[in-house]
């Protein structure tokens, strides 16, 4: 995603999404965001979360980048890209962006980065914590996560 800054400086957001368990795992901000950022980004979430086995992704060029596809390969992790003016092969993540845009963009008018980046992850953590999802059985993802990993859990310790 794209928008500006008060005094008209441009920025990019970058939004990643856990699609299984509905929950957004970072909203990243600046004025650029090439595709080495992007695979930084992916090296804390790995750190913290473990890596996903697919990830689903536009054709923009940081997605497309050698040094993004390159670190996938290197990790095991399959590109699913959508296909070029086809956003509904990727739903979740525009009904993600349409609720963030709505929310968080357009009715604020911003004068830094920290700004937004303070506000979105108000709102992050918000989503994960609070907001309840239909497709959740009306939970919000954090509690969701919470009870597929005791459901899992006992599974495996039934098994």
């Amino acid at each position: 995603m794209s928008d500006a800054l008060y005094n008209g400086t441009r920025f990019r957001v970058l939004n990643i999404i856990d699609e299984g368990v509905r929950e957004a795992l970072d909203i990243v901000i600046d004025t650029s965001l090439p595709a080495t950022r992007v695979v930084r980004t992916l090296e804390q979430l790995k750190a913290e979360r473990g890596l996903p086995k697919m990830i689903r992704v536009d054709n923009g060029s940081e997605m497309t980048s050698l040094a993004f596809t390159q670190w996938c390969e290197a990790h095991g992790i399959k590109i699913c890209y959508i296909e070029p003016g086809k956003p509904n092969q990727n739903a979740y993540i525009e009904r993600f962006n349409r609720s963030y845009r709505t929310e968080v963009l357009d009715p604020h008018l911003f004068s830094s980065l920290d700004q937004v980046r303070d506000l979105s992850w108000a709102w992050m953590l918000s989503y994960n914590e609070e907001r309840p999802h239909e497709s959740l059985g009306n939970l919000p993802p954090s509690e969701f996560k919470r009870q597929l990993a005791a459901e899992v859990s006992s599974y495996e310790l039934c098994a």
